[in-house]
């Protein structure tokens, strides 16, 4: 009888539940909940052990000749499974094994549309999906974020161009920290952005999976809801003009997307941090990605470059004329074989910057390419993305015979539908040529490299350019990077620059580039920072009398088997392990406040190591240049203290002896 009972009641739940429109599931460790329910609109809500975190927010989607998610909207079936998987990272930016275990809610609608909410121990996210016979033209997306209380916000808001609407941005613009109900539908701000309650854990808000349609930008209303916003499809586009001309959208269409009308949609994404630690170390948006779509990724060679555009090659000590010549990326590639790089990028001006087979007439690309065959260094090349697009096959054709294996395409500075399928584009045809491609002037990856791992690295960052011509990379800038803009994926930096400053001595000069902060933060950057190719920026003439400190660096890795945050602090500092093979390096970068941090070893192995550490010189205040290099002997039950000048950093090596 009580069993029969228990059937009943269980049945009478489930029917409560579809008709009613309302499901709950929780994470695999139980803190955290999400609600989904039907009503007058879709709605989900989120609890953190049981505090409200995000309060009821909307989620449509308006496809014309369709219904929406509001009305009469009832749960047709649903489906909660819990998963235990593991990835295996081909690429691994943070960690080669990467436990992918969280419960998902699938639930289908009385029309045509499913969504499916996935929740993990770290995060929350949700994608819509359509059943559509026929094409979709979608009008719009609605994706509300109503947050419990009145908490900050980091944001990167887009600065219109005279020449552009808002939607045209190159994605490199400085956090502003604001109450989010400081923000209006003025703000146009890409993500992700870094959610700030007083209380409670922390929320990095991004998308991830974006294919075939536009990507979310995220806007106020004066209250704590912030909503999703996006490129309405470009209709007609024309060439700006300029040093590096690129297609600006001049009408745009009343719809955001002509697309598939079964498919799904890319996951909105909230990564939840109960402390700063986490969230640098948070790979949520990698786990939501497509698998790769390459199925042998062999060829795909991680490591270091050099580049000469930042410093704008003025180089010294040398016995001919600096410049884009054979001379000087023969000296780059004797310089990256020295310090254990892999390869060279030789950025713009190779080639005229509208036609990559119109060669500058002072390189002979036959004679570089064998010289960097002859000392086994890679040849990378830096391509104008409408000229790439021009010029694709030819030109990946040519690339293969010259050895180039890596390219980097610039200036798209978009990513409405268009431009987000010439990303996709793109990378296939570089992976059928077995070549890797990076994109400058561009959005987050969004878990990208997961499903290209050819794709291996991104701008989307304001990074050390923005020393030629601003005071916008500051320790500051640079301490929030790992809590935000790291969370959507792999940044290119571009880190190394060897003249350093403080706050006080600081000036923005173009081939006389310094940076501020101390040298020790700029070498923690390759191991805080993540790029499976980084790119060294530094002024190799200076490298060259300071071997100790190149050779270093040209031994620290750029794919991690392990990665530990030991300790952190939004915008304040942060302290970095990584693993790869037998040996770990650890990583430190502070803002402009001086500190004394204390680092606990234990998450090391059993044994005796031997610590190679690269420190702030004792004059590092005054002379950001001044650094100490010193071997000691550790163990994991050693206490380890270490002193970090203003705008400062720390990098150790640690081996088995």
């Amino acid at each position: 009888m009580k069993k029969t009972c228990l059937v009943i009641c269980c049945l009478l739940m489930l029917l409560y539940c579809r008709a009613s429109g309302k499901k709950e599931i929780t994470s695999p460790d139980g803190k955290i909940q999400v609600t989904v329910e039907a009503g007058r609109f879709l709605q989900y809500s989120v609890k953190y052990e049981g505090r409200p975190l995000l309060q009821p927010s909307r989620i449509d989607l308006l496809v014309k000749g369709q219904e929406g998610f509001s009305g009469k909207l009832d749960f047709k079936d649903i489906k909660v499974r819990q998963v235990n998987d593991l990835i295996i990272s081909p690429v691994p930016e943070k960690r080669k094994h990467i436990p992918d275990i969280y419960t998902e809610l699938t639930i289908r609608f009385n029309r045509p549309f499913s969504i499916v909410f996935r929740v993990y121990d770290d995060g929350v996210a949700y994608r819509i999906l359509s059943h559509l016979k026929d094409s979709a033209l979608i009008q719009n997306e609605i994706a509300e974020f109503n947050f419990a209380g009145t908490p900050m916000v980091y944001f990167p808001q887009v600065v219109k161009r005279d020449n552009a609407d808002i939607y045209h941005t190159s994605f490199e613009e400085p956090y502003q920290l604001k109450p989010v109900d400081s923000l209006t539908s003025n703000h146009l701000c890409f993500s992700p952005l870094l959610i700030m309650p007083v209380d409670g854990p922390k929320i990095a808000l991004t998308e991830s999976d974006l294919e075939d349609y536009p990507g979310m930008f995220i806007t106020g209303s004066s209250s704590s809801l912030l909503k999703g916003q996006f490129a309405p499809y470009p209709k007609e586009e024309m060439i700006a003009p300029g040093e590096f001309p690129q297609a600006i959208v001049t009408r745009r269409a009343d719809y955001i997307a002509h697309t598939k009308g079964q498919r799904a949609y890319p996951w909105r994404v909230l990564m939840i941090a109960a402390s700063d630690k986490d969230l640098p170390a948070n790979d949520l948006v990698y786990r939501l990605a497509s698998p790769s779509r390459v199925k042998d990724i062999s060829w795909v060679k991680p490591g270091k470059a050099t580049d000469e555009w930042i410093i704008g090659i003025n180089l010294f000590n040398i016995p001919f004329k600096s410049g884009i010549n054979t001379a000087t990326y023969k000296y780059y590639i004797d310089f990256a074989s020295r310090f254990g790089f892999n390869r060279i990028l030789m950025d713009a001006g190779w080639s005229d910057y509208g036609d990559l087979f119109k060669i500058n007439p002072n390189i002979n690309m036959e004679e570089i390419a064998a010289y960097a065959k002859q000392k086994n260094i890679g040849l990378s090349l830096w391509t104008l993305a409408l000229t790439l697009e021009k010029q694709l096959e030819p030109a990946l054709e040519q690339f293969n015979k010259w050895g180039v294996d890596f390219i980097m395409t610039d200036f798209m500075d978009r990513d409405d539908q268009k431009m987000v399928n010439f990303y996709f584009r793109v990378a296939e045809a570089c992976a059928r040529h077995k070549i890797m491609i990076m994109y400058h002037g561009a959005f987050k990856p969004a878990g990208f490299g997961r499903t290209y791992p050819n794709a291996i690295t991104r701008e989307g960052v304001l990074g050390s350019e923005y020393n030629i011509w601003s005071e916008k990379a500051t320790p500051e800038h640079n301490l929030l990077l790992p809590f935000i803009r790291m969370t959507a994926g792999p940044m290119d930096y571009e880190p190394g620059i060897l003249d350093n400053a403080t706050a006080k001595t600081f000036r923005p000069i173009g081939e006389k580039v310094m940076a501020p902060g101390t040298r020790c933060h700029q070498a923690a950057m390759f191991v805080v920072y993540e790029s499976p190719i980084q790119i060294f920026s530094g002024n190799p003439s200076q490298g060259l009398t300071e071997p100790a400190f190149m050779e270093l660096l040209g031994r620290v890795p750029t794919t991690w088997d392990t990665t530990v945050v030991l300790n952190a602090k939004v915008g304040d500092y942060i302290v970095t392990a990584r693993k790869k093979e037998n040996e770990w390096f650890i990583g430190a970068m502070s803002d402009w406040t001086a500190r004394e941090i204390k680092i606990d070893l234990s998450f090391l192995e059993e044994g005796n190591y031997q610590a190679e550490i690269c420190e702030d010189g004792v004059n590092a205040d005054r002379y950001p240049s001044d650094y100490l290099i010193r071997k000691t002997k550790l163990t994991r039950s050693d206490a380890l203290t270490i002193k970090i000048a203003p705008g400062g950093g720390f990098l150790m090596r640690l081996y088995k002896r």
